[in-house]
């Protein structure tokens, strides 16, 4: 989506979720913020880092921007129900918004994935056996 990531991700002992979160925010926070102040076509540059930095200015753990919200909404995924249930709550997500006609046109989703085994990003389809959790972010 264009504001905001959904996760169904787990992570092997001993590594916690809750440090892959953290990881993954700071690392792809940094990335993004780079590529926009080096773009210099980008027509929303200064916008984007005002509005960047002004939310950083009313959080202590920030000090130039704040990207990414400083939540995340974390649930235990214990049964195929829910893992079916929220796998299809993200494919359908793009869809709801309007931005595409089919779940699996959405580029950077992985519904492609479970309709054609193609797709722009690397996943690995779930095995519904395993516990996973769902991040909203």
């Amino acid at each position: 989506m264009s504001n905001h990531i959904h996760l169904i991700c787990y992570t092997k002992e001993p590594f916690l979720l809750s440090d892959f979160v953290r990881d993954f925010k700071k690392f792809t926070s940094k990335s993004i913020l780079e590529a926009i102040q080096s773009i210099t076509s980008e027509s929303r540059k200064e916008w984007m880092l005002r509005l960047f930095a002004y939310y950083a200015k009313y959080n202590k753990n920030n000090k130039t921007y704040q990207f990414w919200q400083q939540d995340c909404h974390p649930v235990e995924l214990q049964s195929p129900k829910w893992i079916n249930q929220k796998l299809a709550y993200i494919h359908l997500n793009p869809l709801r918004n309007g931005m595409v006609n089919k779940a699996e046109d959405y580029l950077y989703s992985s519904a492609s994935s479970y309709v054609s085994q193609e797709n722009f990003v690397e996943i690995e389809l779930l095995e519904l056996d395993n516990t996973i959790g769902f991040i909203d972010s």
